[in-house]
């Protein structure tokens, strides 16, 4: 027997959760379709919302839209729903990233669903964390919730963490050059504090953290030299904890994998009291990309580098509302 389709509120909440996903600089480059005689939620990328200078190839579009998906199946689990999902269903429509059956027969997944709370507790965090060491059974889960989503999670060694730390201040400095990427992280972020009145997207400057003094935290500078009224100057962990998230491939089903992959484990850590933040700078320069991953592992493609460890939350940046990301047809 065939579940009853969910009706459109509950759809409606399934969709609020999977727009709390993180993406690049906050543009929530995503959209949803409801089939609701079928029970069929679509996913598809909003154009409008890519970063053409940051993100030529999309691939950090893809990333926060898979992402979303994950926090879409995590809600829909916490629900008692058991979504069956399709990627790129239509080789045609590129647009067309991930098509889910709600109304599957199967129990749901118990594993996912205990992440449901961490979906709205998960924020990015600029901020100081203490120089605290996270323990090893900790970092084993994070690893095991990328293996989950067939990706791979590694922590590098000192050495290769003070070589990302580097590329993370080369491509700093490569943007800071470049006009083109510096506009578009300008239109995308918002200065004023508090945040801009009515912003339903981009980074606010509140989340922006402090400038950092003395260290070398991998935290991208959304102020990229402007002024920000109020923002201080604070020492950061003089030994930041980074992961490496990465796949097999490098093409567009790889990176959903690897947003799906991002998002379980920030979950994740949230759950056991971890924070985190995240930053792409280093992958978005091609001549620089191949130098972040470790030599002797076996991650083909780093996708993500991520700060992890122990302090304050970030604060909440703002999401768009569902009106505007959901269609009922």
């Amino acid at each position: 027997m065939t579940a009853e389709p969910p009706d459109v509120n509950a759809v409606t909440a399934l969709v609020a959760d999977a727009a709390a996903a993180p993406s690049l600089h906050n543009a929530q480059p995503w959209a949803f379709g409801y089939l609701r005689q079928i029970g069929v939620l679509r996913l598809f990328a909003d154009p409008e919302r890519a970063l053409p200078r940051t993100d030529p190839e999309n691939r950090g579009l893809h990333i926060g839209c898979g992402a979303a998906l994950l926090n879409l199946r995590v809600a829909a689990a916490a629900a008692g729903l058991a979504p069956v999902v399709r990627l790129l269903p239509d080789p045609a429509y590129p647009e067309f990233l991930a098509e889910v059956q709600l109304c599957g027969t199967g129990p749901p997944d118990g594993a996912l669903a205990q992440l449901g709370p961490a979906i709205r507790r998960r924020h990015s965090s600029r901020l100081p964390f203490r120089d605290e060491g996270i323990p090893a059974a900790v970092r084993e889960k994070l690893s095991e919730a990328a293996r989950d989503e067939g990706a791979q999670l590694l922590f590098p060694g000192a050495w290769h963490a003070q070589s990302i730390l580097e590329l993370v201040r080369d491509a700093e400095e490569s943007e800071a050059l470049d006009p083109d990427v510096r506009e578009e992280t300008a239109r995308w972020t918002h200065t004023e504090l508090p945040h801009a009145a009515g912003a339903a997207d981009g980074i606010p400057g509140e989340a922006f953290g402090p400038r950092q003094r003395g260290t070398s935290a991998p935290v991208r500078d959304f102020a990229v030299g402007r002024p920000v009224p109020g923002r201080g100057w604070a020492p950061f962990e003089k030994n930041p904890h980074i992961a490496l998230l990465g796949t097999a491939r490098d093409d567009p089903a790889d990176w959903l994998t690897a947003g799906q992959a991002l998002e379980r484990v920030l979950l994740r850590a949230t759950a056991d009291g971890l924070v985190a933040s995240v930053t792409s700078q280093p992958l978005e320069w091609p001549e620089i990309r191949w130098a972040v991953r470790d030599p002797v592992s076996a991650m083909a493609h780093v996708q993500m580098v991520i700060r992890l460890g122990y302090g304050p939350e970030g604060p909440a940046s703002p999401r768009r509302p569902v009106a505007d990301l959901l269609h009922v047809l």
